[in-house]
């Protein structure tokens, strides 16, 4: 027989509150079966699914993607470490993505709120004219680049 977990050890093994597996659970995301007396018991695998997951959601995948992700996994065996890589092979295009908006970001912060003046439709150097009312309202040279 597998050894299982209770949700208090899975949770200190994997560094996540027992609400988060609970939620993890209803989310569909990790599964767990019950003793007799109805408690929770994880496989010991519980805890690579989730790594996966909070890494996952650090790079910023919604909950449907780690969903849609866990599903490529085997079902007849335990992941193995090329399962894992396979997996997380396509993220390195989303964490540059991601590195270089946080790049903007910190440029515009240094550039635009640095600058003192705020004001985007009175601001010659980022919005002549107030050209970025045009594009709609909100953020809008953050938003869609």
């Amino acid at each position: 027989m597998h050894e299982v977990l209770t949700i208090g050890e899975a949770a200190a093994r994997s560094g996540v509150a027992t609400s988060a597996l609970r939620f993890y659970e209803d989310q569909g995301l990790i599964h767990s079966e019950r003793n007799d007396a109805g408690h929770r018991r994880y496989p010991r695998a519980v805890i690579r699914r989730v790594a996966f997951i909070v890494f996952a959601q650090k790079i910023g995948l919604s909950l449907d993607e780690i969903r849609a992700e866990l599903a490529k996994l085997p079902s007849n065996r335990v992941p193995e470490r090329s399962d894992w890589a396979q997996l997380s092979a396509a993220w390195a295009k989303r964490i540059r993505a991601r590195i270089a908006e946080l790049e903007r970001l910190q440029l515009g912060l240094t550039e635009c709120i640095g600058c003192g003046c705020l004001s985007l439709d009175r601001c010659q150097f980022a919005n002549p004219g107030d050209r970025a009312a045009r594009r709609g309202s909100g953020p809008r040279y953050w938003m869609n680049r």
